[in-house]
């Protein structure tokens, strides 16, 4: 804590942690500072300072100069002078601590430090970029995940572009008018949802989605009808494929200048922009991806979230929250609207329902035999009967179907990896290809094949199995690329596209052709695919990941999806063990009947989303200090320690990890608890640092 500040903090410290600050405060040297005139009204400056230290969480009061006095509104960025203990000698002048920047929280009369306050810097700019409602909703964010203000707070407020601040904003546009129900009149609760948003209400639903185009229109006339009472929306999807068609479908609703997008594609200078339009109150709603979760929408009265299922809905910066809980956050203290829609329905989901926190909008099995199309199973192991079918390594099933809907349309092709052979197996006894130095999968990344670590990049030239001693192999999940050279060899005269992470293709016309894509990456076809492939389904299905099953059915079901339904011929072939549960769901399409199962399961072994989970990574000693000092809530489960996973390791020393689980209603405690033992690590200077994240969603 500076020497020169004395606000108080937002958090509660331990008093081990407030010792420490007291004797930091107690050994900073006393300075002389020029005095400076400061504000007649409200002289002091609550501000939030960007130390994302997690003992240094707080708000600092400073005094604020007079002629500063106009610029320095609440929400302001400033810039300060933050850890007074260091004083430097600068041409005669005593200057102490660095410059930092910061926000203006508010502005007060009085300070609680009873000693002299340091003068405010500068005024970056007089834009009030930090509403009351941004700056309660990263506090609830980093207190949830045991992350610190700061943190969030550069997840949610983009750096600033003066040259966009200079520009105005476009005058508001009226509120349009009530949109039709259209599509929504497919479910039973639709129209009465849209009714409700136009009146002003707060609907909390969690939305299953029949297959088809129609999801990009569904949610544009929910923002349509919330905007038309008078209220802003916000609407996060997954990628800037998904957003488009979101933004095309607004704009053909109500025009443009009722919206505004927010995607990585438009720049950091577009993007401020465009933010500030939100800010200002000139743009009533808005589309984007994971950082659209903290846009300042005015008034907002709905917030959705497309397809929570999807990996990019998590943040990869600390304190890493997720979107959807983001999201469920701002509807609880902002008492918006709350629309989770998809495809598919996570276990998340389906536990809003199960508290009554939201209440299921689905539509009748009637409406969804007609949208949905013939899905067909086959095993993995079944051959097939003619050579055409076993040279492109298709089930004679499989081979049938795409030949004859080649005849109709495109084709889809699903294949869970990219490359050419990324995974490997002993041909004899099946056992995974693994590295002799670091024990990663081997793969055959060209046609060169040559081996290669996935995850030190070493060549192996002399492989054998060491459970049977075999040195043949087996393409245990063939590539998309050589997918498509081998469908392109068994049907020479149809064009082959591929979409993948390397290219993705957004839209396919309507003619035949075979389209080799990753899950994710698949193209949206002119009048929909004539069938669909889902390729090496056990691929997906044994992941070591404890929502291996839900994440292959969301992946078959965003496939599937894109097919003609099946009054059309719309056909979807999915190659895994029929009688498995995803399968079974797939077959059935039936994700809220998968999810409520998964739910009864995961509530039975204690996994959440029904407990809260922290994981604690970093080396064996510095984890086991942590938690020796750290006073956990009553009946904590700790499991492990364990080697961490790769994904979480860094630097070259290996590291382990620790799961702690709590029952519900103690999250909160759970996370408190560990940032306050961060903070007295960190306030100690322990070399070894800790990492702590709170509800990881890539428990193995």
């Amino acid at each position: 804590m500076s020497s020169e500040n004395g606000g108080e903090g937002q958090g509660q410290e331990g008093p081990e942690q407030l010792a420490l600050i007291r004797e930091a405060v107690r050994k900073a040297k006393p300075r002389a500072r020029k005095a400076v005139p400061t504000a007649e009204r409200l002289p002091v400056a609550r501000v939030a300072v960007d130390k994302a230290l997690s003992h240094l969480d707080r708000l600092y009061d400073y005094s604020v100069p007079s002629s500063m006095d106009a610029d320095a509104v609440p929400g302001a960025r400033v810039r300060v002078r933050f850890g007074g203990h260091v004083a430097k000698a600068d041409k005669g002048r005593r200057t102490g601590g660095r410059l930092v920047d910061g926000y203006i929280v508010e502005r007060r009369e009085s300070s609680d430090y009873r000693g002299p306050l340091a003068p405010l810097a500068s005024v970056l700019s007089p834009e009030p970029v930090l509403s009351p409602d941004l700056l309660a909703l990263a506090r609830s964010v980093a207190d949830r995940y045991a992350g610190t203000l700061a943190d969030v707070l550069q997840l949610a407020v983009p750096p600033r572009h003066g040259r966009a601040e200079a520009e105005p904003s476009p005058e508001p546009r009226p509120a349009p008018d009530p949109p039709e129900p259209g599509t929504w009149s497919r479910y039973p609760a639709g129209s009465a949802f849209l009714q409700a948003l136009r009146r002003g209400d707060t609907p909390r639903a969690v939305w299953t989605a029949l297959p088809g185009p129609h999801w990009p229109q569904e949610l544009a006339r929910a923002v349509v009808a919330t905007l038309a009472s008078g209220r802003g929306a916000l609407v996060v999807v997954p990628d800037g494929r998904a957003a488009a068609r979101v933004d095309a479908a607004l704009s053909s609703l109500v025009g443009e200048g009722h919206h505004v997008v927010l995607t990585a594609e438009s720049g950091p200078r577009e993007r401020y922009r465009r933010w500030l339009a939100l800010s200002r109150g000139a743009v009533r709603a808005v589309v984007g991806t994971r950082a659209a979760m903290f846009a300042p929408v005015r008034d907002p009265g709905l917030v959705a979230l497309w397809d929570d299922g999807d990996s990019s809905h998590s943040e990869q910066h600390a304190p890493q929250p997720h979107a959807r809980d983001v999201l469920v956050l701002r509807a609880a203290n902002e008492r918006t609207g709350f629309l989770l829609g998809g495809l598919t329905c996570t276990a998340e989901g389906a536990q809003l329902v199960d508290t009554r926190w939201a209440l299921p909008l689905a539509a009748p099995r009637e409406a969804l035999r007609a949208a949905a199309p013939l899905v067909r199973t086959v095993g993995d192991n079944d051959q097939a009967r003619d050579a055409a079918a076993r040279a492109a390594r298709l089930p004679s099933l499989a081979w049938q179907i795409t030949r004859d809907a080649l005849e109709r349309g495109p084709v889809l092709v699903q294949v869970p990896r990219r490359g050419y052979v990324p995974r490997l197996a002993c041909e004899r006894c099946r056992e995974p290809a693994h590295c002799q130095v670091c024990a990663g999968p081997l793969e055959i990344r060209d046609e060169d094949g040559v081996l290669h670590c996935a995850w030190c990049g070493r060549p192996e030239t002399a492989w054998h199995c060491l459970a049977c001693g075999s040195t043949r192999l087996r393409a245990q999940v063939v590539g998309a690329r050589r997918t498509a050279d081998e469908l392109g060899r068994a049907f020479p005269k149809v064009p082959v596209r591929t979409s993948g992470r390397d290219g993705v293709i957004a839209s396919v016309p309507g003619r035949p052709s075979l389209v080799i894509s990753t899950p994710g990456a698949e193209p949206v076809a002119e009048g929909g695919y004539a069938a669909a492939l889902l390729l090496d389904g056990w691929a997906l299905l044994n992941r070591p990941d404890l929502r291996a099953g839900e994440e292959a059915l969301r992946r078959w079901l965003g496939a599937a999806a894109l097919v003609r339904p099946q009054s059309e011929g719309g056909t979807v072939v999915v190659v895994a063990e029929p009688s498995l549960r995803p399968v079974q769901a797939l077959v059935r399409w039936d994700p809220a009947g998968h999810a409520v199962r998964e739910l009864a399961e995961r509530a039975q072994l204690g996994f959440p989303p029904v407990s809260r989970m922290a994981a604690v990574t970093g080396k064996p000693a510095a984890v086991a200090d942590l938690l020796a000092t750290t006073p956990l809530p009553d009946d904590t489960d700790i499991l492990g320690p364990v080697p961490a996973p790769p994904t979480a390791q860094w630097g070259d020393e290996p590291l382990e990890r620790v799961l702690l689980r709590v029952r519900p209603g103690q999250g909160a405690a759970l996370a408190a608890a560990l940032k306050s033992a961060q903070a007295v690590r960190i306030a100690r200077k322990e070399p070894d640092p800790v990492r702590v994240r709170i509800d990881p969603p890539d428990i193995g």
